[in-house]
Formats: C-alpha cells, sequence, structure tokens
C-alpha cells in the first residue's frame, strides 16, 4: 500500500506542475488530480520527470452511465481519458455514474451502468488500464448521485466481471453513508482498485474527526493489497506539516 496525494484538493489552487513539486517535498513518489481536460499534459508530465513522481490516478470525463442515451458520449469521454492516461502513465481511471434520474427505476438505471461498464471492457484491456467506478455519499456532499452505497457498488462490478472494472473505495464517503469500514473492505477487498481517504466530519486532515486512519490503513496493508491510497481531502492551512506526518508513517 502506497499513499498518494490528490493536488486538486489538497494544493487547491496552485498550478499542477508546482503542486507536484510540493508532492515530492512532502516525501511522496505519486500524485493524483481530478480533471485532466483543463491541465497543460505537457508541462504535467515534464514536471513528472522533473521530480521523479507518478501519476496514481485521475478521472475520465464526467458523462452519465446510467442513462443509455449518453453511451456514446461517455465511451468517447474514455478513449480521450485513456489517450491522456498513456501521455502521463496513468493506469487507473476515476469514474462517476451520474445523478439518479427521476420517475426511472433504479433497476433500469443499474442495468444501463452495468451494460456501459461492459461496453467500456475492450478498450480498458487494449490500453491495459483499470476503471474504478466511486460511490459518493448523498448525505452531505453530493445530493441526487446514483451510486451511494459501496455494497451496490461491488455488486455491479462484480456483474459486469471484468479484472478492469473495480471500485473506488474512499473511506470518508463510506464512513457516512454505511461505516462498518474494514470489514467491508475485508469482504470485498477484490474489487477494490484504489482508495481514498479523507477525515471526517469536514473533509479536513486524516487525524481529525472519528475515523482512526492508523488502524484502517494497517488492516488495508494486511490483507495484501499493494495499490494506492489516494489522500483527497481540504487542509485547513499549510498543507505540509500533515502531508509529512503521514510520509513518516512509511507508507508514502
Amino acid at each position: 500500500m502506497r499513499l498518494s496525494v490528490c493536488t486538486d484538493a489538497v494544493f487547491s489552487g496552485k498550478e499542477t506542475p508546482e503542486a507536484i513539486g510540493l508532492v515530492r517535498q512532502a516525501g511522496y513518489g505519486a500524485y493524483e488530480f481530478w480533471s485532466w481536460w483543463d491541465k497543460d499534459l505537457h508541462a504535467v508530465r515534464a514536471a513528472q520527470q522533473e521530480h521523479g513522481v507518478e501519476l496514481a490516478a485521475m478521472c475520465t470525463k464526467f458523462v452519465s452511465l446510467v442513462e443509455p442515451a449518453e453511451r456514446g458520449r461517455y465511451l468517447e469521454g474514455l478513449r480521450e481519458s485513456l489517450a491522456a492516461a498513456r501521455t502521463l502513465g496513468c493506469k487507473v481511471l476515476i469514474s462517476q455514474t451520474g445523478q439518479e434520474i427521476a420517475g426511472v427505476p433504479r433497476e433500469a438505471q443499474r442495468a444501463s451502468l452495468v451494460e456501459g461498464l461492459r461496453a467500456c471492457v475492450p478498450l480498458l484491456e487494449e490500453a491495459g488500464v483499470l476503471l474504478t467506478i466511486e460511490p459518493l455519499n448523498t448525505a452531505v456532499d453530493h445530493p441526487g448521485y446514483y451510486l451511494s452505497s459501496s455494497d451496490e457498488a461491488f455488486g455491479i462490478v462484480r456483474e459486469v466481471n471484468s479484472p478492469y472494472v473495480k471500485v473506488l473505495y474512499d473511506i470518508y464517503h463510506q464512513q457516512i453513508t454505511e461505516g462498518d469500514l474494514i470489514r467491508r473492505i475485508e469482504r470485498n477487498r477484490e474489487w477494490i482498485g484504489h482508495f481514498h481517504a479523507a477525515g471526517h466530519p469536514g473533509r479536513g486532515e486524516l487525524d481529525e474527526g472519528e475515523i482512526r486512519y492508523e488502524n484502517v490503513f494497517r488492516a488495508i496493508r494486511g490483507m495484501g493489497y499493494h495499490g494506492f491510497v489516494g489522500l483527497e481531502y481540504f487542509p485547513g492551512e499549510d498543507p505540509m506539516p500533515g502531508l509529512r506526518r503521514w510520509a513518516d508513517s512509511g507508507t508514502a
């Protein structure tokens, strides 16, 4: 298990090349961000090479998967995202599922989601890139979002049944939605492709709030997870002291 730093969150307001340098200064060898389409990818790649860091994950374009009429646009966005991932050496893409559609049964929206993800698999296989779908909490941050339950997300990726489609388990979001973090992670370990972490409540520093991240991280390491945990939080002041504390924990 290794930690990466979400520059769009932790270093909000800074240009990505500058943020990459700060990630390295804080003691990390990996970073991630949300949107690639508003960034100078050549400048980002140059900063990666200069500072010796890798891009752990980034988002694919935000197009609904629960709306069948949007599937063509989603797949085109995925193709563009895979090209950007190739430029930056990124092997994990993050996908949202879209907002719940009023008046349409959830079963129909789920079927669209599964069919859309299955349509992605040939593109992902060819590129050698993992696509992770992310459940988000609807109680605090994302009202109206289709997918909030990790249990439902795991059921969806099991139905898709591809090693190229897994779940992004956001510890912050799932503490709000479901809790019982360690046991849920353990039960579904093989279907988790990436993690996110933030303190709760408030989505601030990891050591603020009710989640004992030392215990959660220890459990994840003990399960043999070898991917990344993205630090996706909003620090109240200077982010460097908090980042360095976790870098010193030996997981960065």
